[in-house]
């Protein structure tokens, strides 16, 4: 998983219907396109710098450090409106500029900028801002991590620290104004539902010790750069404690005394996002996004419901293959019970993940002919949020690549990570699945910035899922076990789309949701209870996984199909890649495009 960290920038789009010739293929622009193509280029520009000023976190995580000492309120009312001005404004910008001789990356550019103001003025319409706060991510974790001196906030001079003592303040608004939404939001029934939020109440609370010694916030002291003066060592030393016993503590105090206290008596027992108001709208919305697609809650069900079936059948023949005579609910119990299968410690568990590194790089040239400049490294998630994180997760590298991505695996449960999933893991969150891509898309220099740091879900997270499905062409996956790995990360994949759509849509209920998991997986009760919260949490994110590795896979079988011999796989992954993140529909278009130049 792909935890985005752009704010509105990274906000997953929906489709829209695009012109016949678009795509990234080479086209010798019509003369009466260059200045258009020159004016939407300086209005693209000019977006992205008001985003970044209304995002400065996102500008952060991207290593642009202007805005080092702000923090975004997005629970705050003018902060909702201030972005819905934003998107009405470039809007009309662009309607009012000739686009009919635009072709090629010019064309997708405006059409893709088009439709992203588009949706962001129709999601006004649903009130995301009276939900500020869920166990998956929120303002409260971003600041955390940013002030742990282990994420992209700069800890290198005196300038840094003073910097983020400015943005402590930011966060104490977003705290107060998180309440007031939350208030808000119980007097107009929009609401978290209480297996949501019991979950965040402790990570707040582990976040805001005592003493201010004992806090994630005191690491940047801890490692204060000797070439910094003893004078202001000192002085940054007693404001640091001051901002975190003043400032800090008490904020994170503060939102985990309302959640709760006062919150929490008010939170919902239903789970569906379609049980607010209206919900079921809101929650097509977000299956729109998600995918790209114009597929509905019924349609992903059933998509689900056959995948599932076809996935127990390969693990069947993988359980006859180890040679076990037991049945399938028996074989998961032997890989959820035998030692043989799992680390035994936190240290084991990275180190895995390392060799492994090494062991893939190597690897990558056999398909692939673009690679990122940016390296990552191997992490664990960090205590305070690691009971209600995913098994992993990534963060992309800074735009310039000095600051590598990070994957990050979660040791807080050795049984969510056992051995046999390693290969597919690492398949999908570094390389060739998200940190290859992000990493290849953040350095398309040609592109817009807002193609450049933007992302679709469906897109993204349909890429990583195919790279898992080519991992025995790559050399991987030649232990029987491995292999099986594979399939149950893939079968997680698959019984997403049933249960997020049976949760929002089908009146399923957490407990259902559960059983479903435990009937169809081998995966830790820990793991299965935080993936059907994080669906509870998340509606539709889910689903742009296998939506989107169907639709890549379906695209390579039809160049495959037509080009025969001439099929070369290197080349289209490079095609896939070199656009960086559209829509499932502007991909499809760009490819047969490709295959069809192919066959010339």
């Amino acid at each position: 998983m792909f935890k985005f960290r752009m704010a509105a920038m990274a906000m997953a789009l929906a489709t829209a219907i695009l012109l016949p010739g678009l795509g990234g293929c080479v086209s010798t622009p019509r003369p009466d396109a260059t200045d258009a193509a020159a004016t939407l280029a300086a209005i693209y520009d000019d977006y992205f710098e008001e985003q970044l000023k209304l995002n400065p976190s996102a500008a952060t995580f991207l290593g642009d450090e202007r805005y080092n000492d702000q923090l975004e309120n997005p629970a705050d009312e003018k902060y909702v409106l201030a972005v819905r001005a934003l998107d009405k404004r470039y809007l009309d910008k662009i309607r009012g500029i000739d686009s009919t001789a635009l072709i090629g990356s010019a064309r997708i550019s405006y059409d893709i900028f088009g439709r992203e103001r588009v949706l962001g003025l129709e999601s006004a319409r649903f009130p995301a801002r009276l939900l500020p706060i869920n166990q998956m991510d929120s303002i409260a974790e971003t600041f955390a991590l940013l002030g742990s001196g282990a994420s992209a906030q700069p800890f290198r001079n005196t300038r840094d620290y003073d910097n983020f003592l400015a943005r402590a303040r930011g966060f104490v608004s977003w705290a107060n104004s998180a309440i007031e939404s939350m208030r808000e939001g119980v007097r107009r029934g929009v609401v978290q539902p209480r297996v949501v939020m019991v979950k965040v109440v402790p990570q707040l609370r582990a976040v805001a010790a005592d003493d201010p010694e004992k806090t994630i916030f005191w690491r940047p002291i801890k490692a204060l750069p000797q070439s910094i003066s003893e004078a202001d060592r000192e002085r940054l030393t007693a404001r640091y404690r001051d901002a975190i016993r003043d400032q800090i503590v008490p904020a994170y105090r503060r939102l985990a005394d309302f959640i709760e206290q006062e919150y929490l008596p008010k939170t919902r027992t239903s789970v569906a996002w379609s049980a607010l108001p209206d919900g079921a709208a809101w929650y097509r919305f977000r299956i729109r996004t998600a995918t790209t697609t114009k597929l509905s809650a019924d349609d992903i069900y059933r998509l689900g419901l056959g995948e599932v079936a076809r996935i127990h059948n390969e693990m069947l023949a993988v359980k006859a293959q180890v040679g076990f005579s037991g049945d399938l609910h028996a074989f998961f119990k032997i890989l959820q019970d035998d030692p043989k299968f799992y680390f035994s410690s936190s240290d084991a568990v990275v180190q895995g993940f390392r060799d492994l590194k090494a062991r893939i790089d190597v690897k990558l040239p056999k398909l692939f002919a673009d690679f990122p400049k940016a390296d990552y490294e191997v992490r664990v998630v960090e205590a305070f949020r690691a009971e209600s994180a995913p098994g992993a997760f990534y963060q992309q590298p800074s735009a310039d690549g000095k600051r590598p991505g990070i994957f990050y695996v979660n040791t807080f449960n050795l049984k969510a990570q056992p051995i046999f999933g390693m290969e597919t893991l690492s398949l999908h969150e570094a390389s060739p699945g998200h940190h290859f891509q992000i990493s290849i898309q953040q350095e398309l220099t040609a592109l817009p910035r807002f193609r450049r740091y933007g992302g679709y879900n469906a897109y993204a997270e349909g890429w990583a899922l195919y790279c898992e499905s080519i991992g025995r062409e790559l050399g991987m996956f030649t232990d029987p076990y491995q292999w099986y790995g594979r399939l149950s990360d893939e079968m997680l994949r698959a019984m997403r789309l049933v249960i997020d759509t049976g949760l929002h849509s089908k009146g399923w209920t957490r407990e259902q949701a559960i059983a479903y998991m435990h009937d169809n997986s081998a995966m830790a009760d820990s793991d299965i209870v935080a993936e059907v919260e994080r669906y509870i949490a998340w509606p539709g994110q889910a689903l742009g996984y296998k939506v989107g590795q169907l639709r890549i896979s379906a695209m390579r079988a039809r160049a495959e199909a037509a080009l025969g011999a001439r099929f070369d796989v290197k080349a289209f992954h490079s095609q896939l890649l070199r656009d960086g993140s559209v829509p499932l529909d502007v991909l499809e278009a760009k490819i047969d495009r490709w295959i069809a130049a192919q066959r010339q």
